[in-house]
């Protein structure tokens, strides 16, 4: 496993003074994949918003079930793009477990999630990492490990987990996914999760003025705007939800006040 603390091994387009997104995500759930800047701008978002470990939890356990609904209703083709850093219940782990024929490709554009990835599935023949970024989609479609893994002529499920509140609305996300729709077949999937901005003005404005520090900025949104990222899907039940209500593994893992988590997710399918 790399050691992220050792400059040795950073790409040269990395400065470690600067935080990401996807590190400071890895450093709320527990990782080890993130450097001291990571961890002081999330020991700062923590003061604003105590319960966005919580958040980032949840977010984690959305992906797993949905991964492991996507796998029961047959899907054997998982594109994850702003997959981040490594970490425990990673996809490839859950689908493979599924069917060990399924083909998984990770994607993200920070390149320490990509050299942190590589180095734990180099040995996957079945599963890529590429670096590439989501608001050049036709790049990445076209990037020559997703299409020697990814077959659209058969349904996919493209995973945007914790991806599209890093997009910002100048970069056109509705058209990105608009191409991206446009190159799935039918009987497809789309597992979407985002932040909302429900909840105190103060913690909407102080999350927004804190990530202005990332490369990625994040871009809290209504639910109505989060619901038409998914136009052209069919939603499926229980529909866009706060992310622990959707489809739990038991009732009693629903939170007695699911509002506090301020993130939707749902699982679409392309009829």
């Amino acid at each position: 496993m790399i050691d992220v603390e050792s400059s040795d091994w950073l790409p040269e387009t990395i400065d470690p003074t600067v935080p990401s997104a996807a590190r400071v995500y890895d450093y709320q759930l527990g990782g080890v994949h993130n450097f001291a800047v990571d961890r002081a701008l999330g020991d700062q978002a923590r003061v604003v918003w105590p319960d966005i470990a919580l958040v980032a939890q949840a977010n984690r356990a959305f992906l797993q079930r949905a991964v492991r609904f996507l796998s029961a209703a047959g899907v054997d083709q998982f594109l994850d793009i702003g997959s981040g850093i490594p970490t425990a219940g990673n996809v490839h782990e859950i689908a493979l477990a599924a069917n060990p024929a399924a083909h998984i490709v990770y994607a993200d554009i920070d390149p320490v999630a990509v050299e942190c990835s590589r180095a734990l599935l180099a040995d996957h023949p079945a599963v890529a990492v590429v670096q590439a970024d989501f608001n050049r989609i036709d790049a990445l479609l076209a990037h020559p490990d997703v299409t020697r893994l990814i077959d659209f002529t058969r349904p996919v499920a493209v995973l945007l987990v914790a991806l599209l509140h890093v997009i910002g609305d100048e970069d056109h996300p509705q058209s990105s996914l608009a191409r991206l729709r446009g190159k799935l077949p039918t009987g497809s999937y789309v597992a979407l999760s985002h932040l909302s901005d429900e909840g105190p003005a103060e913690r909407v404005r102080g999350i927004e003025e804190l990530s202005q520090a990332m490369p990625t900025p994040i871009r809290l949104r209504s639910r109505d705007r989060i619901a038409s990222y998914l136009d052209g899907f069919d939603l499926l039940e229980p529909g866009l939800v706060h992310a622990p209500e959707w489809r739990p593994d038991h009732p009693d893992d629903i939170d007695d006040d699911p509002e506090r988590y301020c993130e939707f997710a749902a699982v679409a399918r392309l009829a």
